[in-house]
């Protein structure tokens, strides 16, 4: 005590406390910045970030005019059923001085004007017109299922990045909360140094793990960073600054059945909608490559007007027309028909053998999504009793410490019991909600209710 008396006398510890100080302000100088960045984003619910991803993603634009391309080319396609009617007019001027030969009074100057309506319309073409409006058709189903495949992949996306923010903002309120027990630990060892009770050791001992617990913190700052960045793009919305609002807080349900989930993906999944419809497009193709070397009759006709000038008395006008039928039957076109036919079969049964290997693709997706969430679920239930024992050990262990009953080490080992138990609890709540979320995008049904009824997709959570 003498010692300690003496250094209080000459000043010594209180040259400690603007250390301290300076410790915590640079500890809260990036809180304080994330705060003021974090004020000036527009905070998202899911169902808000689902509803503006819906209009802004990118993704989801190309597949919207992929739509009107098939539209289109639908409109393009369905053209050749029905009759051309074109316009056409003409006018010529010339002269022949060897048309004297016949006589000095044959004329060897003509104006010759025309004008007139032509209309033709295919009659029969053995079924090519209409397997190209049936595919064309189609093809309007496969850009619906375009449009849903990229839908739900953005719909996906969106919603892990969402969670991916609040699993850094939780890691950060743990790093932060870490380096304020540090703060007080080293606030507590320099007290407890300036009444003799502590050695320097303790003192700076304090002072690292200060300075160890920072990092982490810098880290979480940066981790939400880069998860709002993921964010905004995958939103779509440019240069927005955009943050999540939410919880992790969740509710474990009951895990899927794989044999129920399976039959829904099989019925809903997009992908296997979408080879449905090509396999019918092909189907339409083989008919029009068989129509190559077969009859085609056509219906041709014109209504028009014609005026023939030659000078003197040669002049004559009057309106002339003509209509007819007309066969086309290519006897040997070099087996260019039976080539083609044979190509289209083969597209045929390629995207048969596609369609089997997706299927047997999603039954293994299917089964791993619901392993997913049954794995999740448990961790969670199994980590939920956790975090609170390890509070409780935490508090024992520094209480024990104040009287002299517990070590440092004893602290330190609570205080990284709590964090891991904190930390570990977050990514399984985080995995579980990421895992219903992929659950929905296998089977086919993520956003699709939202769709339908304007509600939010089925996750069960706490805001």
């Amino acid at each position: 005590m003498k010692r300690t008396d003496s250094r209080m006398r000459r000043g010594k510890t209180p040259v400690l406390e603007p250390a301290i100080v300076l410790l915590l302000f640079f500890s809260l100088v990036p809180l304080t910045a994330a705060s003021a960045g974090e004020r000036g984003a527009r905070a998202l619910t899911l169902e808000e970030a689902l509803q503006i991803t819906a209009e802004k993603n990118k993704d989801i634009q190309k597949a919207r005019e992929y739509r009107s391309w098939v539209e289109a080319r639908y409109v393009e396609e369905r053209a050749i059923a029905l009759p051309q009617v074109v316009i056409t007019g003409s006018g010529s001027s010339g002269r022949d001085e060897s048309q004297k030969a016949f006589g000095s009074n044959f004329p060897t100057k003509q104006n010759l004007w025309s004008g007139g309506l032509g209309v033709s319309q295919a009659v029969f073409t053995w079924g090519q017109i209409g397997a190209s409006i049936r595919a064309a058709k189609v093809g309007l189903t496969t850009a619906e299922d375009q449009l849903r495949l990229y839908r739900q992949a953005a719909y996906r996306d969106v919603s892990a990045s969402f969670y991916d923010i609040l699993l850094a903002k939780t890691l950060k309120g743990i790093a932060v909360q870490n380096l304020e027990q540090k703060n007080r630990h080293s606030d507590e060892a320099q007290k407890r140094h300036a009444l003799g009770v502590a050695t320097d050791y303790d003192v700076l001992a304090g002072k690292v793990d200060v300075e160890n617990a920072r990092p982490a913190v810098i880290r979480t700052e940066n981790l939400i960073q880069i998860a709002r960045e993921r964010f905004r793009f995958l939103l779509g919305i440019g240069d927005q600054e955009v943050d999540a609002r939410g919880s992790l807080d969740t509710e474990i349900s009951d895990y899927p059945r794989y044999e129920e989930a399976l039959e829904t993906a099989w019925k809903k999944r997009p992908e296997i909608s979408d080879l449905g419809h090509r396999v019918e497009i092909a189907k339409e193709l083989v008919a029009i490559a068989n129509s190559g070397d077969k009859p085609r009759l056509d219906f041709k006709g014109g209504f028009g007007w014609s005026s023939l000038d030659m000078g003197g008395d040669f002049q004559a006008d009057g309106p002339n027309w003509s209509a007819g039928l007309f066969v086309t039957f290519p006897i040997f076109d070099g087996l260019r028909t039976r080539g083609k036919v044979a190509a289209a079969k083969s597209d045929v049964s390629t995207l048969r053998i596609e369609e089997a290997k997706l299927k047997d693709s999603i039954s293994v997706q299917v089964r791993d999504a619901c392993n997913a969430v049954k794995e999740a679920g448990e961790i969670v239930k199994a980590l939920s009793g956790t975090v609170t024992q390890a509070e409780r050990l935490l508090f024992m262990a520094e209480k024990g410490y104040e009287y002299g009953v517990k070590t440092k080490l004893d602290v330190d080992d609570a205080q990284l019991n709590l964090i891991q138990a904190k930390g570990n609890l977050a990514r399984s709540k985080r995995d579980y909600l990421v895992a219903l979320v992929s659950l929905e995008w296998v089977t086919g049904t993520l956003g699709e209710k939202k769709e339908a009824q304007g509600s939010k997709p089925g996750i069960q959570r706490r805001d």
